[in-house]
């Protein structure tokens, strides 16, 4: 038997994403954003309403960063989703993050969080909040590398269970990837 939730913003693992951008003084900022995704080689999309600080900064700058937040990182993560840009302009500070600005584009990169998408502003339709950035570079802080490739281990991503309103690290490998599948031929 399965239950029917109707129709609602669920899919699992829903990613949290920080994005980070600049205002007008530069001034970095951030917020907590869990709808989401890449959707094309180079390109990640997420959905993001008119009226947040990040928003307003993105379309002032055209650039913005996307970090994944993860497991050590939880509490800044979750306070700079529940405070407004708009009303805490010291976030950042507030959550303790060190913002350095990014080579790529003109957008922050926070030491703590170490993962990170390097964008520019590619497209927003403040109809549907579609966000969309051209992916520009992908760094990640060596502490979460083995063999130069990024250990989902060490890293801890933490994603978001819209249902339950909770924070979930990623769990252990579970198979291989474009390999697994070839049992079944």
């Amino acid at each position: 038997m399965r239950k029917d939730f109707g129709c609602k913003p669920m899919l699992y693992p829903m990613p949290v994403l920080i994005i980070g951008s600049y205002d007008e003084n530069g001034i970095p900022n951030a917020m907590n954003a869990a709808w989401g995704g890449i959707s094309e080689e180079n390109e990640i999309s997420i959905c993001v309403s008119e009226g947040h600080k990040t928003t307003a900064n993105i379309l002032k700058k055209g650039a913005f960063t996307v970090s994944a937040a993860d497991a050590e990182n939880v509490i800044a993560a979750d306070y700079v989703g529940i405070v407004s840009g708009n009303k805490q302009p010291d976030k950042i500070a507030k959550c303790g993050w060190t913002a350095k600005k990014s080579q790529l584009v003109d957008a922050p990169l926070f030491k703590e969080l170490p993962f990170t998408l390097e964008c520019k502003l590619k497209s927003y339709d403040s109809d549907t909040c579609r966000l969309v950035g051209e992916i520009v570079n992908v760094s990640a802080d060596e502490r979460i590398l083995t063999d130069g490739n990024i250990d989902l281990c060490k890293f801890r991503p933490i994603t978001y269970d819209p249902a339950g309103h909770g924070y979930y690290t990623l769990g252990e490998r579970v198979g291989n990837a474009f390999s697994d599948g070839k049992k079944l031929k």
